[in-house]
């Protein structure tokens, strides 16, 4: 069976709507959840304990209150990827891990990386990730092929519609650093050259691109599908929606080396008065 993965932007989820997510994810047929927008609260400690509780390998770094994350979840062995020990500034909104297959080792990494407004202070915080985000991939850069998932709060310099305005030029280098910098292709508009679709939109005719994945060219040669998973965010009977962001799916050809021994998260029964463990 290829590798297949999944990133999805979860809304920092209260604890009603992380249950109706975990009942979503579940059913999903991928190995590895990259989960951006995670926060220290029950919605988001109620993910980590049961996909743990069900046996996944659960990765979630220390949320200081009030801050922004991600979670990674997988079904195949994991250990930890170095870049985590490189960050400094909002270091929970980036993690990795790595894990093997047939072709080696691989590094799959998460990123959600900071949103800004008008403001200085707030575009001034959005740099300096960027700088330190960027600074440990150099660091941590090696031969091991390297997958990045997640919300990127950045869209491609000619993204349809255009968006003109709205974002600032080291926004456009970031994405375009990427490559350039950091030689990762963006594996959606390398599978999809010329097709227009969104991850994120205020209207329908008024879409983002945001929810990326970038790879290192051996793992382009390996890709077998790369889309985007909408109806994570089309309104359910009673209105609500699993989140405002869709998701996008990835499948490579590699075989996972360890697949780990699950059960269907839904039916675990996770004490959270009383946890094993501490996540936060």
């Amino acid at each position: 069976m290829p590798l297949s993965l999944l990133t999805l932007n979860l809304g920092a989820p209260s604890l009603d709507r992380a249950r109706r997510q975990l009942a979503w994810l579940a059913d999903r047929p991928e190995d590895v959840f990259v989960l951006t927008e995670t926060k220290a609260t029950p919605g988001t400690k109620h993910l980590a304990d049961t996909f743990t509780a069900a046996g996944y390998a659960v990765t979630l770094p220390h949320h200081a209150d009030g801050e922004l994350g991600v979670l990674i979840v997988s079904k195949t062995a994991t250990r930890p990827d170095p870049l985590t020990d490189h960050l400094d500034y909002l270091p929970a909104r980036a993690t990795g891990v790595v894990t093997h297959t047939d072709h080696g080792p691989l590094r799959i990494l998460g990123a959600y990386v900071p949103s800004r407004d008008a403001t200085l202070d707030k575009t001034e915080r959005k740099k300096r990730w960027i700088a330190g985000f960027q600074a440990a991939l150099d660091t941590t850069r090696t031969d091991t092929p390297v997958l990045l998932l997640g919300d990127l709060n950045v869209i491609e310099p000619d993204h349809q519609p255009p968006h003109r305005g709205q974002f600032a030029p080291f926004e456009y280098d970031f994405y375009r650093d990427l490559t350039r910098r950091h030689g990762l292709l963006d594996l959606y508009r390398h599978h999809h050259p010329d097709r227009i679709d969104h991850s994120w939109a205020r209207r329908p005719e008024l879409g983002y691109r945001y929810d990326h994945a970038h790879a290192t060219p051996d793992l382009a040669d390996q890709l077998l599908t790369c889309a985007y998973v909408h109806d994570t965010r089309t309104p359910q009977a009673d209105g609500t929606r699993l989140t405002d962001h869709s998701g996008l799916a990835v499948t490579l050809n590699l075989t996972p080396a360890t697949r780990l021994l699950t059960s269907d998260p839904t039916t675990v029964a996770t004490q959270h008065d009383e946890p094993e463990f501490t996540l936060f």
